[in-house]
């Protein structure tokens, strides 16, 4: 401080001494209001203050102001000024001054009665700090029940062991909550007296994992937490302290944050009520679907996912060396699905596929889970029935579960069953309304049966329609090699996409081919070498039926029950084109 105090004593001796003038006393300051510095100002002409406050702070009252106007040319016969543009400061101009000088010399003592608090308080909590790391908690002996927090209700007024996460922490007077997760649930517990002492208490950070020992109480009318109990602790420890400052969790996941970030930090963000709910209703939404065809006597398989055969067309495939031969991650499980009929009857498979389709939308992933299955002797009508039994019968399931009905409501609020029937519409149909509505293709041009629909044209229909659809037979050309055509119409096949609105397309299913001669057209109009499938032409060769199929993409079906804006979301961990971290 005295060095301030000597550069300023001297820079005020530098400056030229005058009586002043308007009754002003002490040596001349100049304030120049367009380029001079409150901060590296000296007070003279080359180096002017910007402010008269500015100039008061520093050199005190006792000073005579000249001053330059903002914008001032140094006119000398206006106001008086010099002829670089300083005239003497005003009576009422110096008298707002001194009005400014106060206001901000009472500032600056609150600025450094503050910092003089907030560097007592830091030496305080140094010292408690310290003092802490002396006290050492006794862990009680008793017969402590150990328990996961689903089990908080049951085990209420009895003496429990937690151990979890810290999801989320705070304190007061005396007082610190800590609302625990350990994948089951959340639980709030109360830490007092000499748990709240301890150098980990007073250290603790989100996410690190601690044990406790207490008693689970009921909250009073009145009070909320998760459960409506809380658990009041004997005793703690910190099992695995998380780091703070740049480390701590919180920067490296937080709302708002570039999703390429949060994509790399997939391992943090699962930890997270939002992630981890759409994931704990996805694995109900998989045991409601296994619950639903067991009810319909359909037997699950397990495909294998390396294969030497195309199912959707050779551009999506990743292929890659076996043992020296030529193969491929499976695009669909369906082929080895037809192959079950004879012996296993209807059968279905929850499998991941692979498509090396460079897609950036909100609905594609390179791998995804597909669920699919087969079923023999029945016809496109009860295709489509079935169908529909399976989504309704599934939904029907998960929302009769308390627990994922809750997070579901959690999730998407507004979300309500489907009703039936679905809706019905030809592809020709779909054609017609998007040239009515102006519904253009990709390239900005109306749309023309023969065209696959684009996703952004077909997204639109559904959202406006809002209700399910069974889009129903598309044309040959733009469909797989299998597809049976549709009886007495040879150009368009007995296929269906079932849409649903906010993403689209969830399923592809159709009735497949029953004749031999008819499948081994198709091979030859597609350009395929039928020999590598011989052992699918001989489901027709060794006794054929009428029989279709469908795959249903898990995460599409969960973003629309979840409304989730993306299947990125409803993925464990997500891959697309360019990503297969973490």
């Amino acid at each position: 401080m005295s060095s301030i105090k000597d550069s300023l004593h001297h820079a005020v001796e530098s400056l030229h001494i005058s009586g002043g003038s308007g009754g002003q006393k002490g040596p001349q300051v100049y304030v120049d209001e367009a380029k001079g510095s409150d901060t590296t100002g000296k007070g003279t002409k080359e180096a002017p203050y910007a402010t008269t406050v500015g100039a008061m702070l520093a050199l005190g009252s006792e000073i005579s102001l000249f001053v330059k106007k903002s914008g001032a040319e140094g006119d000398k016969e206006e106001g008086g000024a010099d002829a670089d543009g300083y005239a003497p400061i005003s009576g009422a101009g110096l008298k707002r001054a001194k009005k400014g000088l106060e206001a901000a010399q009472k500032k600056k003592k609150k600025q450094e009665e503050a910092s003089s608090k907030t560097q007592d308080a830091e030496e305080t909590d140094a010292k408690k700090l310290e003092e802490s790391k002396s006290i050492v908690l006794e862990e009680p002996k008793g017969d402590y029940q150990k328990i996961k927090i689903r089990q908080g209700i049951e085990t209420r007024d009895k003496p429990v062991k937690v151990q979890g996460w810290v999801h989320r922490l705070r304190s007061q007077k005396g007082l610190m909550f800590i609302v625990l997760r350990d994948g089951t649930g959340f639980l709030q517990c109360v830490l007092t007296g000499k748990n709240v002492q301890t150098f980990d208490a007073l250290t603790l950070t989100l996410e690190s994992t601690v044990e406790i020992k207490g008693t689970i109480k009921a909250l009073p009318e009145g009070k909320s937490a998760p459960d409506n109990h809380e658990l009041v602790a004997d005793w703690w420890r910190c099992v695995g302290k998380a780091p703070g400052g740049e480390d701590a969790f919180t920067n490296k996941v937080s709302e708002g944050a570039d999703p390429s970030i949060l994509a790399d930090s997939r391992h943090l963000v699962l930890r997270g009520e939002t992630a981890s709910a759409v994931l704990k209703v996805r694995a109900a939404v998989l045991s409601a679907f296994r619950e639903e065809y067991a009810s319909m006597n359909m037997l699950e398989v397990t495909p294998p996912c390396m294969v030497q055969t195309q199912v959707e067309g050779g551009s999506t495939l990743f292929a890659f060396d076996y043992y020296g031969q030529k193969a491929y991650l499976t695009q669909s499980s369906q082929l080895y699905l037809e192959t079950c009929l004879p012996s296993l009857g209807d059968v279905f498979c929850v499998q991941e596929s692979f498509r090396a389709e460079k897609s950036h939308t909100r609905r594609h992933l390179s791998e995804y889970t597909h669920l699919e299955a087969e079923l023999g002797f029945l016809d496109f009508d009860e295709l489509l029935a079935h169908l529909e039994q399976l989504i309704c019968g599934t939904i029907d399931r998960v929302l009769a579960n308390e627990a994922s009905a809750a997070l579901l409501q959690q999730l998407n609020p507004s979300f309500q069953k489907p009703t039936r029937p679905f809706r019905r519409m030809d592809y020709r149909d779909a054609i017609a309304w998007l040239k009515e509505h102006d519904v253009k293709t990709d390239e900005g041009k109306d749309h023309e049966v023969g065209d696959d629909i684009a996703e952004a044209a077909e997204r639109k229909m559904t959202d406006e329609l809002n209700v399910p659809i069974f889009l129903i037979k598309f044309p040959r050309e733009i469909k797989a090699f299998y597809m049976k055509r549709c009886p007495g119409d040879e150009r368009f096949t007995e296929s269906v996409d079932v849409l649903m609105p906010g993403v689209g397309e969830i399923v592809g299913g159709s009735m497949r081919m029953s004749d031999s001669k008819e499948l081994f057209d198709a091979y030859k109009h597609e350009g395929m070498d039928p020999s590598p499938y011989y052992w699918y032409t001989d489901q027709r060769k060794y006794g054929t039926c009428e029989h279709g199929g469908y795959g249903l993409g898990v995460e599409r079906f969960l973003a629309w029950m979840t409304n989730r804006w993306t299947v990125r979301e409803c993925s464990l961990y997500p891959r697309w084109t360019g990503r297969c971290t973490p």
